[in-house]
């Protein structure tokens, strides 16, 4: 039998009160690609940050190639030949992406040439098919941009033993399936690769082996060829989940939101937008698909207020509110649910409480003339957290300490119960367990059909077709196409996405 490239055997991790891992077994076997499945905190992270060397287990034992090892420090396990994409990246914002690349790899020597270096990982994202800009700075590039720049980092290190978290949720269909067929490639190289994705059909078109874990400990390990959808989640959860699907009757009219024309500038000064035009109606779901990066941050942040507009108009319920404020937007009942969900979103050292009135503090509900009734304020936090479902110690625990999956039901929480008219919600079950997507997405509906225009971004092309009443597909800051429920199509989409425009893309998009 060939010896395992990787064997975990009875891991067990604590952190005061709580047990992350607990006699869990993990196998990798050499040319294999093991995909690891199971909800925010059923241990996942914790498990292979034991095998990178991040932490050290208190119990049990590790092998590599049939060697017990013993890794005090991250060095340890990438002389193993181990390397990890995280899920919140290690990159430093103010260093280029060819510096990060480079940065700890100890092959360049005390002197490095990096016109050199940009050159070899312009040719190497390029074998790939993972474009990145040697030159840019990580604080001009996108979350999804980011994620790239690890994925190449990876990659361009070389290393035997593979971990990646969702490493292809800035990739289009086809730039997914390519990635799998490069990582196909290394394992038949011998090679072994662990994928944690929660893409329950990508992990059964191209996972070996699958080990589910939940609640920090392990379920079980499934032939990807002998299991099924249903059970995956069976063993995720423990039970069945039921997403809502998109049963509106397609919408006719009532213009809430008319975007004409729109150019609006980037970080680094170039067009984000390029006369961008778009209508979104009242009870409807209109998804915005693309590869990360083509300007869905920005059109996002220029409908919410927080972007300056070159040119064109925003128009609300027919009212002109081009060059508004946030606070003018807010007012109009813009509602933003960012993808910086702790930044952005929510401020991580204010508490649950201050963080639920950040946009209606000056309301009668929780404020008493000039100031602010902490009394209200409590109660309003503890409706929130209650209608919610938002798990926590309390409204005066910090909202850094909550889960992915919590910190998005605090934000969705706030934002909806302003009861906006249109909400803009970016790439909002990133990150998330399926019964935290399954309370998203079902919210989202359930706001379609109380009349909201949801504006839906996201790199879930079956997350779009599932919720959405129309999708159309940006690229490089302009409209590809628009498509009707009826016309969805996954290679369709695909083209769109890697820049092939459809004739008629621009007056779809400005009369519907």
């Amino acid at each position: 039998m060939t010896t395992p490239l990787v064997k975990m055997v009875s891991i067990t991790k604590r952190f005061p009160g709580v047990t992350a891992n607990k006699d869990i077994y993990f196998e990798l076997r050499p040319g294999e690609i093991h995909a690891l499945l199971g909800e925010n905190g059923a241990g996942k992270s914790t498990l292979m940050n034991i095998l990178t060397g991040l932490y050290m287990p208190d119990e049990g034992d590790i092998y590599i190639r049939g060697t017990k090892v013993k890794f005090s420090s991250p060095r340890g396990a990438i002389e193993s030949g181990i390397g990890m994409v995280h899920q919140h990246f290690r990159l430093v914002p103010t260093f280029s992406v060819a510096e990060n690349v480079i940065m700890g790899s100890g092959d360049h020597g005390f002197f490095v040439n990096m016109k050199s270096v940009e050159e070899k990982l312009a040719r190497f994202s390029g074998e790939y098919g993972i474009n990145v800009m040697p030159g840019s700075k990580i604080w001009q590039l996108s979350v999804g941009e980011q994620q790239r720049v690890e994925i190449v980092k990876m990659l361009y290190r070389g290393t035997n033993i593979m971990i990646l978290d969702e490493p292809t949720a800035v990739l289009t269909p086809q730039e997914s399936r390519e990635l799998f067929a490069t990582l196909r490639r290394m394992a038949d190289m011998g090679k072994g690769i662990i994928v944690i994705s929660h893409k329950i059909q990508e992990v059964l078109d191209n996972a070996d082996r699958i080990t589910v874990l939940r609640d920090g400990r392990y379920v079980d390990t499934f032939s990807g060829k002998d299991t099924d959808s249903r059970k995956l989640t069976m063993a995720m959860v423990d039970r069945d989940i039921s997403f809502g699907q998109n049963l509106a009757d397609k919408p006719k009219g009532n213009f809430i939101l008319r975007l004409k024309g729109l150019t609006v500038l980037g970080d680094r000064g170039q067009k984000a937008l390029k006369s961008l035009s778009l209508n979104l109606c009242k009870g409807e779901i209109l998804g915005i698909a693309g590869v990360a990066g083509n300007g869905q941050k920005e059109l996002a942040e220029v409908i919410a207020g927080l972007r300056e507009v070159a040119a064109g108009d925003i128009e609300v319920r027919g009212e002109r509110f081009t060059g508004k404020s946030a606070r003018a937007m807010i007012d109009a009942g813009i509602s933003l649910i960012p993808e910086d969900r702790l930044g952005t979103g929510l401020v991580g050292p204010l508490n649950i409480m201050e963080n639920s009135i950040l946009k209606n503090y000056r309301s009668g509900e929780v404020a008493s003339g000039w100031f602010i009734n902490w009394k209200r304020v409590r109660e309003y936090a503890h409706r929130l957290v209650d209608k919610f479902d938002v798990k926590t110690t309390g409204v005066d625990a910090p909202v850094r300490m909550l889960s992915g999956g919590n910190l998005q039901k605090l934000l969705l929480a706030r934002e909806i119960t302003n009861d906006p008219d249109v909400i803009v919600a970016v790439y909002p079950v990133r990150g998330l367990d399926v019964g935290a997507i399954e309370f998203v997405r079902n919210i989202l509906l359930r706001q379609r059909d109380t009349g909201k225009g949801i504006l839906l971004i996201s790199e879930e092309l079956e997350e779009l077709f599932m919720l959405s009443d129309r999708v159309a597909v940006i690229h490089e800051g302009e409209i590809m196409g628009i498509l009707d429920r009826e016309d969805f199509d996954l290679e369709r989409v695909g083209r769109l996405m890697a820049g092939e425009r459809e004739e008629g893309a621009y007056e779809r998009a400005a009369n519907r």
